[in-house]
C-alpha cells in the first residue's frame, strides 16, 4: 500500500486507481474501515491542482462518485444479506448486540440523515451501510442517502485540496 507522501510520485493511472480503490473499498468492505479516505481524498486534490501531473479533477470526482456509490451499494447488500441475527450472534467490540440494537432505532429514526452523516466519520461511512441493510432500511431511501452523501463528502474533500494547492502557507506543509 503507497504511502500517502507517495500519492504525488505516482503518474495519472496509478492515482486514479489508488484513489478510486481505496474509496471503494472503504466504503463498502468491511475491511476497509482503517483506510485512510478523507485524507486520501485531500491529497488527490492536491495532486490535480498540479496540471503537469495530468489527473484531471473530473475524472477523479467522477470515478470517485462511483465508487462511493457503489461501494455503499455493496455494504448495504451484504448487510441485508447476512441481517440481524448473524449480527446479533457476533461478539465484538464493535457489532455489540447493544449496538446493533441502537443502530437499528437510530436508522427508523434518522434514516437518511444517519446515511449521509456517516460519510463525514472514517470507521462509521464503512460499517453504516452494512447495518442500514441489515436493519432493514428500505432500499430506496437508503439509495438517496447514499448518493446524497457522496455528492456532498468526495467533492468538498477533492475540491479543498485541490484549491488548498493554491494557498503559499499550505504548499509546503
Amino acid at each position: 500500500m503507497p504511502d500517502l507522501a507517495d500519492l504525488d510520485t505516482l503518474g495519472a493511472i496509478a492515482v486514479y486507481a489508488v484513489v478510486i480503490g481505496f474509496v471503494f473499498l472503504e466504503c463498502g468492505l468491511l475491511f476497509g474501515f482503517f483506510l485512510p479516505g478523507d485524507t486520501l481524498l485531500f491529497a488527490a486534490g492536491l495532486v490535480a491542482a498540479d496540471a503537469a501531473r495530468g489527473v484531471h479533477l473530473d475524472w477523479l470526482l467522477t470515478g470517485v462518485l462511483v465508487a462511493a456509490v457503489v461501494g455503499e451499494c455493496i455494504g448495504y447488500l451484504i448487510g441485508a444479506r447476512m441481517g440481524l441475527p448473524v449480527l446479533r450472534r457476533r461478539r465484538g467490540r464493535v457489532l455489540t448486540p447493544e449496538r446493533v440494537a441502537r443502530v437499528e432505532r437510530f436508522t427508523d429514526r434518522y434514516g437518511v440523515l444517519a446515511i449521509i452523516a456517516a460519510r463525514w466519520i472514517p470507521w462509521v461511512r464503512t460499517f453504516a451501510p452494512l447495518l442500514a441493510g441489515a436493519t432493514g432500511m428500505p432500499w430506496g431511501r437508503f439509495l438517496v442517502a447514499n448518493v446524497v452523501g457522496a455528492l456532498c463528502w468526495a467533492p468538498s474533500l477533492l475540491l479543498a485540496g485541490y484549491l488548498a494547492a493554491s494557498v503559499p502557507v499550505l504548499e509546503h506543509l
